[in-house]
């Protein structure tokens, strides 16, 4: 289609406007603007065309036999739009909100919160994704992904959401008496590590640690790496803030901590553009809980 054959869109809107109420100050009423405004974009619109489209009649307007044919063909092309545009906001409104989060994120602070957004928001129906895979934002598909890292995902949108770092953690009951002085010396305990991840792996090399023989390693679901974490099973990296109550309460043990880096955490991340209404819904609902959690 050649765009430049067409009078602009706006003159368009404004016209149908005035010819809906045979009137340019109650058109300019309707779109939000001037009366001179609406004048303007009427004789704009005639200029392009070449035709006279209204003519004063006593205090109101008439259409001309011209105005009223593009009246009928607006009239007829803008409502194919609103009903388009109705049944795509139904759509969005009704469709599944599909989230993904790590299973890590989604058993340690997602689930055991999840309940209140259900009361909140029965309308709503979730779609949630535990996987460590990075999915792909779509249209139509994935709405909002919980990620961990520096926020800097080129072509999205992100948003801190819970500042942590990464450390190595152990339990008490599997570390015992035993010195830890230096990341070797932690090559002698077996490691639990999420499915699909690599922290054992990058964090190794971080430290210049390069093992002599084949690691002790477990992969597991998320949450069962957590649950092992807990009664001694391995050690592994992780969040921090997801085991900080079991690290306050003596359970568990700080070996190795990364550096705290600005905006290094999880983020809420998106495609550009407006969010539809069950999506901001959810992550108001997000940002509400951390408040809470952060006031407790």
């Amino acid at each position: 289609m050649d765009w430049r054959s067409l009078p602009s869109l706006n003159s368009l809107r404004t016209f149908t406007a005035v010819a809906e109420t045979c009137s340019l100050s109650a058109a300019g009423r309707e779109l939000n603007v001037t009366h001179a405004a609406v004048s303007q974009q009427v004789k704009a619109l005639e200029q392009f065309l070449g035709l006279k489209l209204i003519v004063r009649e006593g205090r109101g307007i008439a259409l001309t036999p011209e105005g009223k044919q593009l009246f009928e063909g607006l009239s007829e092309g803008f409502e194919i739009i609103r009903e388009t545009v109705d049944d795509l906001t139904r759509e969005d409104l009704v469709r599944p909100l599909n989230i993904t989060m790590t299973p890590s994120f989604a058993i340690s602070w997602l689930m055991p919160r999840i309940s209140d957004f259900r009361h909140k928001h029965p309308d709503i129906e979730l779609m949630l994704n535990p996987t460590a895979e990075v999915v792909e934002l779509r249209p139509g598909g994935v709405d909002l992904a919980i990620r961990f890292g520096k926020g800097n995902w080129t072509g999205l949108e992100s948003e801190l959401f819970i500042p942590t770092n990464f450390a190595v953690i152990g339990a008490n009951c599997l570390i015992g008496d035993k010195k830890i002085e230096s990341p070797e010396d932690l090559l002698e305990f077996p490691w639990l590590q999420e499915y699909g991840t690599n922290e054992l792996t990058i964090w190794l090399e971080r430290q210049g640690v390069v093992p002599k023989g084949k690691l002790n390693i477990t992969h597991l679901p998320g949450y069962m790496v957590l649950e092992g974490l807990r009664r001694g099973d391995g050690i592994s990296a992780t969040a921090k803030t997801f085991v900080e109550p079991e690290i306050e309460a003596g359970n568990l043990r700080v070996l190795f901590e990364d550096g705290v880096y600005p905006g290094t955490g999880y983020h809420l991340v998106t495609r550009p553009g407006v969010n539809r209404p069950p999506l901001k819904a959810f992550m108001s609902w997000l940002r509400a809980m951390r408040a809470e959690q952060l006031a407790d």
